[in-house]
Parts: structure tokens; sequence; C-alpha cells
């Protein structure tokens, strides 16, 4: 599930201005997804494809939600393949394919938290997420500690999370509160070996790939903090 580069580490073993470019240029990209991300979503939101994509896949049951779950991991995947290849067009357009499938996939979860909880919901989430994510980066920068060890730790817990949500959508059982805390921890661990890999195991011209690893992170975080939110409203 999560894919630890093969490529030398050059920029662990380069100069302070290689490094400072490359994260420079990771930190860059990664807020442009954000912001592409946010305006997929403002656009999707301004027209009727919003409700008619919540209401297919709320109306749709588990099955939906589990076709609509496998599709995000193959493009996710996919993307991840693309992001990490040689070219840069391929890289860029992984990286484009994965905002956009991000979009969609969060569509259901934002509308029902738009329009069928409190509105100051969404706010708290956003604060929340952009919190965590500033104080496990500040971790990493300032620690300079290396979290590769946790590959393992995240590969298991993500073969068992997407265990646990096929069971939950065929079997009918609510995964409830502390499953979304128990993802939140996840995501957080996900973001320090991410953020760790910048520092430590990327290649120079890998930026691209490494912004779409983190984003993917700080999404994941993002939902199950918003869902954490929502199962208290």
């Amino acid at each position: 599930m999560y894919q630890e580069t093969t490529h030398p580490f050059v920029v662990a073993q380069a100069g302070g201005d290689v490094k400072a470019n490359f994260i420079r240029k990771t930190y860059m990209h990664l807020a442009g997804a954000v912001l592409a991300f946010i305006g997929l979503e403002i656009a999707l939101f301004s027209s009727p494809l919003a409700a008619k994509i919540a209401s297919l896949v709320l109306n749709s049951g588990s099955i939906g939600w589990l076709g609509f779950l496998g599709v995000f991991i193959i493009a996710g995947w996919l993307a991840r393949s693309m992001a990490v290849s040689g070219s840069k067009t391929t890289q860029y357009a992984g990286l484009g394919f994965y905002v956009v499938a991000e979009a969609l996939i969060f569509v259901p979860i934002l509308y029902l938290a738009v329009y069928y909880s409190s509105p100051q919901v969404l706010t708290n989430a956003v604060i929340m997420t952009l919190t965590l994510f500033a104080g496990l980066t500040a971790t990493v920068f300032i620690t300079r500690t290396d979290f590769s060890f946790l590959k393992t730790a995240l590969t298991v817990g993500g073969f068992i999370a997407i265990g646990a949500i096929v069971c939950g959508a065929l079997f009918g059982f609510n995964l409830g509160m502390w499953f979304s805390v128990a993802m939140i921890v996840f995501a957080c661990g996900a973001i320090l070996y991410d953020t760790s890999n910048i520092l430590h195991h990327y290649q120079e011209d890998q930026y691209v790939g490494a912004s779409l690893q983190l984003f993917a992170s700080v999404a994941l975080l993002f939902w199950y903090v918003l869902r954490l939110f929502m199962s208290r409203d």
C-alpha cells in the first residue's frame, strides 16, 4: 500500500541548496494539488454534479460504496505508478489524475457535511487537519528522524483498514467513532513516513511523486477527521 522509493538517496547526500530546492518544489506541488482539489470541489458543488454523485453513491448501498472504494484504490495505485516514472509529463499526469480522483471520492462525505451537519463541522475539520499536519511536519524537520521503520506497520495497517471497511459494507455494521480515531492515527503515521522520506529517501527529481504521496496522506487524514466530527455532531 505504501511504496518506498528504491532510487539512490541523492537528496539526503546532496548539499544544502539541492535539499532546499527539492523541499521547496515538493511543498509547492503539494500546495498546488490542494488548491486544485479545492477548486474542483467548488466547481462540483456549484453545479448539479455534486448532488448527482452524492445521490448515486449514498443511495446505492454497500455494493456502491465497495465499487467506489475499489475504483479509488485502483486509481491511487495507477496515479502513484505514474508519479514515480521517469517522464515529467507522466508524473504530472499522475498527480493531476489523483487530485481529480480524490475530488470525486470526497463529494459524498462533503455533501453530507455541508447539507446535513452543523455549519462548524467542516471548518473545524479543516482547522484540525492543518494543525495536525503542521505539527507532524515540524516534528520531522526539527528532529530529522527517519520514520522509514513505519513502512511495515503502515502496510499491514492499511490492509487491515481495507478489510474492516469491506466487512463493514458487506455485513452492514457501523465502524464507529473509534475506527475514525484509529484511522487518524494511521494517517498521522503516514504523514510522518512521507515527510521523512522527503528528507532522506527521494532522488532530487522526484518531487512530483513525493508531493503526491504527501497529498494522499493529508487527504486521508482530512477524510477521517471530518468523519469523526460528523459522528459527534
